[in-house]
């Protein structure tokens, strides 16, 4: 083992440990003090499945998430200040207070949207690759989202058109098990798995532990690469798993759909620990290193809070910039198409 690839594992130990500290944080402070009113979902241990994809991606790719999008943000490098504003509605946030947690975007590093509605961004992200293969740019679009946005047509139709057209676009499922609370068992056929299915439409796919950060990496570097290089769309089935409830701080081992023990399982494979035994051969501080970027990850969150506390909320005379194009105000039309200014 080289002492390049001890450096990629702490690189991706490191980010991982920051996810963690920041949703762990964000999960009290959003359970105790009440100031953020946002709908969040948290993705607390399931960090490998967003830094291991994101470690394989170029600067210039692009990336779009769902709901629970705040490791694919922080794992493409979008700025934490601007996430945490954004969770307190604060005109220093990401979009500017209007999205909230599940409308992140930090379009200067290629994280282009994420969005609430189950699959929305699927279809999105396919757009912006067929664009990439339109206009000659060697690009690749990822998409993340949760096994219960396969059950939707929008899924279906974006899989084949990708495969139809040979699009450079990579779909990460995030396979946590349960949508919402209805496990994966009684939605799907226990037959065949989702990377399977997905297989039948011609398109390259995997099903990969993504608790093993190394082997999501590794996946996604070969489906990003092979798309890049005109081998069309590529899936990745990561096997992970929620600790905390789907929408919100708490823990939901008493909400009668799954079991402490079966949490307590797996967060023994929690994938940090997984990671940082792994390289402790390349790195034999590694095990310092995390204790040393736990503390400064948590303090880098609590002045990230109070910056936000600190920042204006949005001005009611820029409530509708936006909604009809950045610095536009709303306009009706009569029915002769003309604008009538209603300012």
């Amino acid at each position: 083992m080289t002492r390049q690839n001890g450096q990629a594992a702490a690189r991706m130990i490191r980010d991982m440990v920051r996810i963690r500290c920041v949703e762990e944080e964000l999960a009290e402070l959003y359970r105790d003090e009440q100031e953020m009113r946002t709908p969040a979902h948290f993705s607390i241990g399931q960090e490998a499945t967003a830094v291991g994809v994101c470690a394989a991606l170029r600067p210039t790719d692009v990336v779009y998430a769902g709901h629970r999008s705040h490791a694919p943000y922080l794992a493409k490098g979008g700025d934490l200040r601007a996430m945490v504003a954004e969770l307190h509605g604060r005109q220093t946030g990401c979009a500017r207070g209007r999205g909230g947690s599940m409308h992140l975007v930090d379009r200067a590093v290629g994280f282009d949207g994420s969005a609430a509605i189950l699959a929305e961004m699927i279809p999105v992200a396919v757009g912006a690759a067929w664009a990439f293969a339109l206009t000659g740019q060697n690009r690749v679009a990822v998409t993340f989202f949760g096994d219960g946005a396969v059950e939707e047509g929008t899924f279906h139709e974006s899989v084949n058109f990708a495969a139809v057209h040979r699009v450079p676009v990579v779909f990460v499922c995030e396979n946590n098990l349960y949508s919402v609370s209805s496990p994966l068992r009684v939605r799907q056929p226990t037959a065949t798995t989702i990377s399977e299915r997905v297989a039948a439409y011609g398109v390259w796919s995997r099903d990969v532990d993504g608790n093993d950060v190394s082997a999501v990496h590794a996946a996604a570097g070969e489906a990003a690469e092979r798309a890049r290089d005109g081998g069309g769309p590529a899936f990745l089935e990561l096997r992970t798993y929620r600790w905390r409830e789907h929408a919100g701080p708490g823990w939901d081992h008493d909400h009668g759909y799954r079991s402490r023990e079966e949490i307590d399982a797996w967060m023994a494979g929690c994938p940090i620990r997984r990671a940082t035994a792994a390289a402790e051969p390349m790195v034999p501080d590694i095990a310092e290193r995390v204790g040393e970027w736990d503390s400064r990850f948590r303090a880098e969150l609590h002045e990230a809070v109070r910056l936000a506390r600190a920042a204006p909320w949005p001005s009611l005379a820029s409530l509708l910039d936006g909604a009809y194009g950045p610095g536009h105000h709303a306009r009706d039309h009569d029915h002769n198409g003309h604008g009538v200014d209603h300012r």
